[in-house]
């Protein structure tokens, strides 16, 4: 299997105005497909990261030449075409053989990628099916992330009753992977697939019309979200998500930016809160229209809120010199 690579490092706000992108990630054998699915059938803009990953190496193109230049012909079957246990066996004996597979593949498979994406009509929602999101460190550079998720009993179950995989080797694999805390970490929603093909078509359903369309509507009229009012309890989960919107905010901002921070209420353990999370960003330069484009419009100067109702964010801006 070909390493996954990363999104090309481009902003948010370098895509097509109005178009928001969707990260699709889970564990394998989680059921990814049944949620793309889902949302391909109500119109979202597919980018298949394994596709991509097979085309940039198929027989005939630049790629495959350079794999068979760095690792030799015994890389290919009879007919020509990559053999991917043979080239596994070469391109992960060491860190070094790693990053020789990964400097060819990766610059390939982002190209492809970002074509793919520009060519999206100007109101897509595009759906970036990456198995890998989570170990490529490729979370913030979505609008919205979500997690498939089932047990690794489910998963190894059903990779080897379902898929006829060996046992030895779909352990092998579920163990490669990140672990359900490092999906949950990045997670914007978490979509559970331990019931029926029919139940996670419901949920990703919901999602598509109480998430996504409302989210892309709103990033086209550059409409913010209603942000709550009322006090509630602490919930632990404010600090996770208040990370993963600073990871975000430095996605769009971070080479204007000179810091930022998770603040008030939301960022204190243990208090009661209304339920926003506030982020502070100091910035050299202008900021408004990559926050804007990455789901954050201006309420008023100097002040962004998220226009994702599903999660409630204030970023206030102060200019640096």
């Amino acid at each position: 299997m070909l390493a996954e690579v990363p999104l090309a490092r481009a902003s948010i706000s370098d895509t097509l105005a109005g178009v928001i992108r969707v990260g699709l990630t889970g564990g394998i054998g989680a059921g990814k497909s049944t949620v793309a699915k889902t949302f391909i059938e109500r119109g979202a803009y597919h980018v298949d990261a394994d596709k991509i990953a097979r085309e940039v190496v198929a027989p005939g193109t630049p790629g495959l030449a350079q794999l068979v230049e760095a690792f030799g012909q015994g890389i290919l079957d009879a007919d020509g075409a990559l053999d991917r246990p043979a080239l596994a066996a070469k391109a992960f004996v060491d860190d070094e053989s790693r990053q020789k597979l990964n400097g060819i593949t990766h610059p390939l498979i982002g190209a492809r990628t970002q074509e793919l994406t520009d060519a999206a009509p100007a109101d897509a929602i595009i759906l970036h099916d990456v198995p890998l999101l989570v170990e490529g460190h490729m979370a913030p550079f979505y609008h919205l992330v979500a997690v498939v998720h089932a047990d690794a009993d489910v998963r190894f179950d059903r990779l080897t009753t379902l898929r006829g995989m060996d046992a030895d080797d779909a352990r092998a694999r579920i163990a490669a992977q990140a672990t359900d805390e490092q999906r949950r970490a990045v997670a914007d929603v978490w979509l559970d697939n331990t019931g029926t093909q029919e139940a996670l078509a419901a949920q990703a359903l919901a999602v598509w019309n109480d998430r996504l369309i409302p989210l892309r509507d709103n990033v086209a009229a550059g409409v913010a979200a209603a942000l709550p009012t009322e006090v509630v309890d602490y919930d632990p989960t404010w600090a996770a998500l208040g990370a993963r919107v600073v990871n975000r905010v430095w996605a769009l901002v971070g080479g204007n930016a000179g810091s930022v921070t998770h603040v008030g209420p939301t960022a204190t353990e243990g208090t009661s809160a209304v339920p926003v999370i506030d982020i502070a960003v100091t910035s050299t330069a202008d900021v408004s229209d990559a926050l804007a484009a990455g789901g954050f419009p201006s309420v008023e100067p100097g002040v962004h809120v998220s226009a994702d109702p599903g999660r409630a964010v204030r970023i206030a801006v102060t200019p640096t010199d």
